[in-house]
């Protein structure tokens, strides 16, 4: 994995000041650098200056970027983030063409694709991925990002150029960009967050390429061209049939993203999807002679402090001991205490350059930057809830009905701390309501589906959307700020194709959840974990947690020149900390209550005053 950054103005000459564009781009590999610690480099003439930094994970020596390749004479340069796993299948067809390669790099075949057959090459490529292709014959710039947006790409346009980059902080390094919010952005923090709109950046005039689409720029101009969509048709295979390509599908998956020149392991929480994961990763290896390196995350004191509920009914240690043992892995188990839980709280907000899932974010973080000391490569379980249908808002009846986002039901507990200055000027409800109403106009219908399997079809195109985007950018941010890559095999589009248009009836056979997926899995995982029910991702429920960040926020209120204070309501956050929290009550997701939403504000705090943000 790499980051990329660069700028683009038709009508420059950059070359004419060069030391000081030199300089641009030296601050932007500088603010990624975290995500290519390996290796960086950058290129400039007249019209474009590009950034690379590189996690050498796939042809370690020759992999160098930017690339330039030239075709009857014109030149094409490309940076590029991600991971392509056809890449073998794609280079053997453009050498039967008569292409050559210098390297055994996926860059080079994408740019190639590119020079053989234009931007229609991309719809060929399976892997997760954004770059940007400098096209010197035609004077064009071609930003892309992968189908379901696994890899991050924003860029923003001032003064007739586009700036680009992997992560928004690689944006403000070019001069005079800088970081402002308007109604818009505080809208998305705190009506939205930690989701944000899909297509924008949360600071004011900051957009992120679509997932699925190119951002083309030349001189008429920039246009989003998109390249995939989902598409609702009648699902005409078996119960049987889908359950066998269901459970292809995942094999081949799993299979194809263990590709690395380096070592590779799985998280593994000893839930139904990161065991399938790793048992199918195992079982690859086993065949090598080779043994998986397995993790499993958790905090101090957990066992001690546990309160099983409805969303999370039991703790992963006693299932991921299962697995290991069925495996064979070296397992290795992390702890988080309450002060590293804390304390990651603002990296996560440097990772991600907004607020976000809080401890839930934080957590994962530390565990990153642990795994990431011996490893570079991890596989997760991540996705296949919002896939197969897992979550709670998929069977709940009440929840369906609810007219807005189903893992954010309740605007009141969001507003309940905020001044009443805020409230008045910017209206929240509006905005959550007017976004949802966007994405429920744009799922793809079924004509003559069944009023509630219409439904379900929505608040899956909510899920992949919304909910599913906001955990990989969490995946995304924690691992390559530590200098680890994540994959998620489940995000393969192939899947997300298929199952999108299996009818509920068989994603969740005889009302058993995720039943096609437990079937799909049967014969590689214990009984105990194939039909074990969902419990999410672990958080701490350790009482002086919460203890801990009330005292910080309570230190902010005291602080006259702290950012957030004309936001929230200081009699009303000390009645708040002063109360007991519900744990079993989230107000976004299945994890984020109380404690997570002081952890939130505090984010939002510090955000504030890092990025010196501007109200607009």
């Amino acid at each position: 994995m790499c980051g990329i950054a660069g700028f683009c103005n038709i009508k420059a000459d950059y070359t004419r000041d060069a030391d000081r564009w030199h300089k641009v781009l030296g601050g932007m590999k500088k603010a990624l650098r975290h995500r290519g610690p390996d290796e960086e480099d950058e290129f400039l003439v007249p019209q474009i200056g590009l950034a690379h930094t590189r996690l050498s994970i796939i042809d370690l020596s020759r992999g160098h970027q930017p690339m330039t390749r030239e075709k009857l004479g014109t030149s094409y340069t490309i940076v590029y983030n991600g991971e392509l796993y056809n890449t073998s299948e794609l280079r053997d067809n453009l050498i039967r063409m008569g292409y050559l390669f210098k390297s055994h790099s996926d860059t080079e075949v994408i740019l190639i694709g590119y020079m053989a057959f234009g931007i229609e090459f991309i719809k060929e490529m399976n892997g997760i991925f954004s770059f940007a292709i400098w096209d010197d014959n035609n004077k064009s710039l071609c930003l892309v990002r992968d189908r379901l947006g696994v890899k991050p790409l924003f860029y923003t346009v001032k003064d007739n150029t586009i700036i680009f980059a992997s992560e928004i902080k690689g944006i403000f390094e070019y001069p005079d960009v800088k970081p402002q919010i308007d109604s818009r952005g505080l809208s998305e923090i705190f009506g939205l967050g930690p989701a944000k709109s899909y297509g924008l950046g949360v600071f004011k005039d900051i957009y992120e390429v679509l997932a699925g689409n190119i951002v083309l720029f030349n001189g008429n101009g920039l246009k989003e061209i998109p390249y995939w969509s989902l598409v609702s048709a009648p699902h005409e295979d078996t119960y049987e049939t889908t359950v066998e390509k269901t459970s292809f599908l995942l094999y081949d998956a799993v299979k194809r993203q263990m590709i690395s020149d380096i070592p590779i392991c799985t998280f593994l929480s000893g839930g139904l999807d990161s065991s399938l994961v790793t048992a199918i990763c195992a079982k690859e290896l086993g065949k090598l002679g080779k043994q998986i390196e397995t993790y499993s995350f958790d905090f101090v004191d957990n066992a001690k402090h546990f309160k099983s509920n409805s969303f999370q009914p039991s703790q992963d240690r006693p299932y991921a001991d299962i697995m290991v043992k069925h495996v064979g892995s070296k397992h290795t188990y992390l702890d988080c205490d309450n002060l590293d839980l804390a304390d990651n709280l603002y990296n996560a907000v440097d990772a991600r350059d907004l607020p976000n899932m809080a401890d839930v974010e934080s957590s994962l973080l530390y565990f990153c930057k642990k795994v990431s000391a011996k490893t570079k490569v991890a596989l997760t379980g991540e996705c296949a809830d919002e896939i197969f249908g897992g979550y709670p808002w998929f069977h709940n009846p009440e929840i369906m009905a609810l007219d807005t986002f189903p893992w954010s039901k309740n605007m009141d507990t969001r507003k309940l701390l905020l001044s009443d200055d805020l409230l008045s000027s910017v209206d929240f409800d509006g905005y959550v309501q007017s976004a949802y109403e966007k994405s429920i106009a744009e799922t793809p219908r079924l004509a003559g589906e069944g009023k509630t399997e219409a439904r379900r079809r929505e608040i899956a195109y909510l899920n992949i959307k919304w909910f599913m985007v906001t955990l990989l950018d969490r995946m995304d941010r924690c691992s390559m700020y530590s200098g680890l890559e994540a994959r998620v095999p489940f995000a393969d589009h192939r899947i997300v194709e298929y199952i999108w248009n299996v009818p509920w009836d068989m994603k969740c056979p005889n009302g058993v959840v995720k039943g096609l997926l437990r079937d799909a899995g049967k014969g590689l995982i214990p009984d105990e974990i194939l039909y074990r029910r969902k419990s999410p991702y672990p958080k701490t429920y350790h009482p002086d947690y919460e203890k801990l960040l009330g005292n910080r926020l309570l230190d902010i209120l005291s602080d006259s020149n702290a950012p957030i204070r004309p936001l929230i309501d200081e009699k009303k956050v000390k009645l708040f900390l002063s109360s007991p929290s519900d744990y079993g009550k989230p107000w976004y997701g299945q994890l984020m209550a109380g404690p997570q939403l002081i952890a939130y504000l505090l984010q939002v705090n510090y955000w504030l005053e890092k990025y010196k943000i501007e109200l607009v």
